[in-house]
C-alpha cells in the first residue's frame, strides 16, 4: 500500500496524521455542518480545505511532498469520508429527535417515517368512551 495511500516510510504516520488527526477534524466539521442545518454539499468545500491542511502537516512534520495532487486527493478523500459519515449520523439523529412525531431512527445513518396508527389518521373523529 506504500506509494498508493501514503509516501512516508511507515503506515503509522499515515494513520496518525490522515486518519486520526484529519479524520477527527473532518468528523467534527461534518457534525457542525449538520448541526447548523446546512446542506451536505458544503462538506466538499470544507474537506478540500482540510485536505490541504492535512497535506501541510505531512510536509511540515514528516518531510513529505507538499504539492502532490495524488496524496492531496488521498488525504481529502479520507477527510470527506469521515465528514460525510458524521453528517449522516448527526442528521439522522436530528430528524428523529426534532421531528419525532413524523420520523424515527432506522439504523445509524437513516431515518424513516413513522407508521400511521388509527389514532393518527387525522380524520377528525373523536373516540367515544
Amino acid at each position: 500500500m506504500q506509494g498508493i495511500l501514503y509516501e512516508e516510510t511507515h503506515a503509522g504516520l499515515f494513520i496518525f496524521v490522515s486518519v486520526i488527526l484529519g479524520g477527527g477534524a473532518a468528523w467534527l466539521s461534518g457534525r457542525a455542518i449538520a448541526g447548523t442545518w446546512r446542506p451536505w454539499w458544503q462538506i466538499v468545500i470544507y474537506m478540500a480545505i482540510l485536505g490541504a491542511a492535512v497535506r501541510f502537516i505531512h510536509f511540515a512534520l514528516f518531510q513529505a511532498t507538499l504539492l502532490s495532487l495524488h496524496y492531496y486527493l488521498v488525504d481529502t478523500a479520507v477527510c470527506f469520508l469521515f465528514g460525510l459519515l458524521a453528517f449522516r449520523v448527526t442528521r439522522a439523529g436530528q430528524m428523529a429527535r426534532q421531528y419525532r412525531w413524523i420520523n424515527e431512527r432506522d439504523g445509524l445513518l437513516k431515518w424513516r417515517r413513522r407508521a400511521e396508527t388509527p389514532a393518527d389518521s387525522g380524520d377528525g373523529a373523536v373516540a367515544s368512551m
